[in-house]
């Protein structure tokens, strides 16, 4: 990669699609749609809901809400890392409140049954009483769960055949980079925003940079952007003309932290970006749908290489401050314009141009994904989309 950037850099150029892409306006605004895409995406493929570092410990664990199923991670005695539908058995109630912390076991706020870290169920209250049950065959319901390179994946269906190496197509050997199993999570805030594509759109596009956040950090960064892919997942970076200083020396001796810089995204909700808050800080954002076709949320989760001592903690609340405001005032304020003038029904498209390649792709992946069944999504993970 670091290659072709300083080919890019050498002959002025960027990358660019065959031709000019059109997105149905609909797709954005369609409630139907929307529904088969939480269905045959977010509820069908492995999702980035966690971090390593924070189910650092047995016992550690992370409930959360993902397009309106609860789901709980923990790291159970084992030290392996567990997901649930944090349903409780008896009568459906959601047992641990969102949130994370550590616990040896999760009592069910309703009748007080309560399950371990690893799912099963271990008391049940005045179980004389209530009559006799299999414990074994009412624990919490498991999801598969996956960690790898520091990110804890999960898919929200029980019954999901997840081959996780088929949906990365080797990405993960790249995100391993980032050596996120090492980092220590600083903080995290959430973001609301309109529908998951507009907000995703923006995390593809640099076209966008020196014009719509030219009075927050914008205005000297260059819209030219470069594509690499592997299946759905994408990396977009920028001619770097630092580049030519590597090109002077051997390869052998190039710092792979030098060659990691842009925005890495994870098919379908992941961004993940660098900034420099006294130190490195990463920024790993996390889409999901929300109530309806016009709403989505952000988690903007911190994760910085070394435990901040409390002036780079300043620092790093400084900057969550800024990102967040960014986000929020100037992407998905514009977004959510666009979520409003598209219902409307002005136009009836949106158009991506030949330099906008990863929204291109994105969109054909989303459209590839709606029209495949659970029997042939194997062989498109394998083949990809034109």
């Amino acid at each position: 990669m670091a290659r072709r950037n300083l080919a890019h850099v050498e002959a002025g150029t960027v990358d660019q699609a065959p031709g000019v892409h059109r997105v149905p306006a609909s797709n954005y605004t369609d409630p139907d749609r929307w529904l088969r895409e939480i269905e045959r995406i977010f509820r069908r493929l492995p999702l980035v809901l966690g971090f390593s570092v924070e189910l650092a410990k047995p016992g550690d664990y992370r409930a959360l809400e993902v397009a309106d199923v609860p789901v709980l991670l923990s790291r159970a005695r084992d030290g392996s890392v567990r997901a649930f539908l944090n349903v409780c058995s008896h009568r459906g109630a959601i047992v641990v409140a969102e949130g994370s912390g550590n616990a040896s076991r999760f009592t069910c706020p309703y009748h007080a049954w309560s399950y371990d870290a690893d799912g099963e169920l271990v008391a049940i209250y005045k179980e004389r009483d209530f009559g006799e049950v299999d414990r074994s065959c009412l624990g919490l319901t498991p999801l598969p769960v996956f960690e790898r390179a520091g990110l804890v994946f999960a898919a929200l269906d029980p019954d999901a055949e997840v081959d996780l190496d088929a949906f990365l197509c080797g990405y993960d050997e790249l995100l391993i980079h980032h050596d996120f199993a090492s980092c220590t999570l600083v903080g995290r805030q959430t973001v609301a925003g309109p529908n998951w594509k507009i907000a995703y759109d923006g995390y593809l596009d640099f076209y966008h940079l020196p014009i719509l956040h030219r009075e927050s950090f914008g205005a000297k960064i260059p819209s030219d952007a470069l594509y690499d892919a592997w299946g759905p997942h994408q990396r977009v970076s920028m001619p770097d003309a630092a580049y030519r200083d590597l090109a002077r020396k051997p390869e052998d001796e190039w710092d792979t932290r030098e060659l990691i810089a842009g925005i890495w995204t994870i098919f379908p909700h992941v961004s993940i970006a660098e900034f420099d808050a006294g130190g490195k800080l990463y920024m790993v954002s996390q889409l999901f749908p929300g109530r309806t076709v016009g709403e989505s949320v952000t988690v903007q989760s911190f994760l910085a290489p070394e435990a901040p001592d409390a002036e780079r903690g300043k620092k790093i609340a400084a900057t969550m401050r800024f990102l967040e405001g960014v986000v929020r005032d100037e992407d998905y304020f514009t977004g959510k314009r666009v979520q409003k003038a598209l219902a409307a029904g002005a136009k009836k498209h949106c158009l991506f141009g030949r330099n906008e390649a990863g929204g291109q792709r994105f969109h054909r992946w989303v459209d590839a994904l709606l029209a495949t069944d659970d029997a042939a999504l194997p062989e498109l993970l394998r083949s990809g989309v034109e």
